[in-house]
């Protein structure tokens, strides 16, 4: 999405803004990231804020107002400060947080926090007063009619682990944001999405199960469904590949093959018995 900077928003919707924040001194436009039309991170008199937002007519507007429920009741996730709608556009305020993408690599210290912040997570019910698909009907083009039960559940997921939509705050806390994908889920959903993104960054597909056994929702799935779901994100992730190239797609598709397959081969019971 073409990202508009912030010295180009209408006046009085800069004006709303600061009647939070103070007058701006410096806006910088986020490097990564392609679904928000703005943005950016602010430096005010009252301090920094992370700015997302886009039009009122965008027809993706809805996904802004989501976000900002869903990360309002999510535990390891930025506070939002303030909503503003003026002059056509609809902005949300985040709490800045400073903090560096975690290191998902074998032995990285940071593992250890992603182990916590995982698990909070799955011990998270889904906010009933939000309104979205499951991941299993997300989903249901890459799933059997009969949909196992086990992939029903009603637990909050956040479903985009990418480690760009993570921040280590201090040497042992983990942050989740870009809580946009946000639905219910299987209390183990994230954890498992979270095993092809360990495989691309070097684990094998037993060190990264070992990994997810950490997480008691993830241990305490039924073996089958999970074999289940690493082949739906096999498959799915194969056809966002073809149907949606992204320079990102091809290793991630790869890594989750290679779980796939770890998975249906009976590698499971090695990972059960750890590293």
């Amino acid at each position: 999405m073409d990202r508009i900077e912030w010295h180009d928003l209408p006046a009085e919707t800069r004006a709303a803004v600061e009647r939070y924040m103070g007058p701006v001194d410096d806006a910088r436009t986020a490097p990564h990231g392609v679904m928000s039309r703005l943005a950016c991170t602010v430096d005010a008199r009252t301090g920094r804020a992370f700015i997302k937002g886009t039009r009122h007519d965008d027809p993706q507007a809805w996904v802004y107002r989501h976000e900002a429920k869903a990360t309002q009741l999510a535990p390891r996730a930025p506070r939002v400060l303030w909503e503003v709608d003026a002059c056509g556009w609809q902005l949300y305020g985040y709490e800045y947080i400073e903090g560096r993408y975690p290191d998902l690599s074998p032995g990285s210290d940071d593992l250890a926090a992603l182990v916590h912040t995982l698990t909070a997570v799955s011990r998270t019910p889904w906010p009933e007063t939000l309104n979205k698909k499951p991941l299993h009907t997300r989903w249901a083009e890459f799933l059997p009619e009969d949909v196992a039960s086990g992939l029903r559940g009603r637990a909050l997921a956040h479903t985009d682990m990418s480690p760009h939509n993570m921040l280590m705050k201090d040497a042992d806390e983990l942050f989740l944001l870009d809580w946009a994908l946000a639905c219910p889920a299987p209390a183990w959903a994230d954890t498992a999405l979270t095993i092809p993104r360990l495989i691309s960054a070097g684990h094998t597909p037993m060190q990264a199960e070992a990994i997810a056994w950490e997480i008691p929702a993830y241990r305490a799935a039924a073996p089958d469904t999970l074999t289940l779901f690493a082949r739906t994100v096999h498959t799915a992730w194969e056809d966002w590949e073809r149907t949606r190239p992204m320079p990102h797609r091809a290793a991630l598709t790869a890594a989750a093959r290679t779980w796939a397959t770890h998975r249906e081969e009976g590698g499971l019971d090695a990972a059960v018995d750890g590293p």
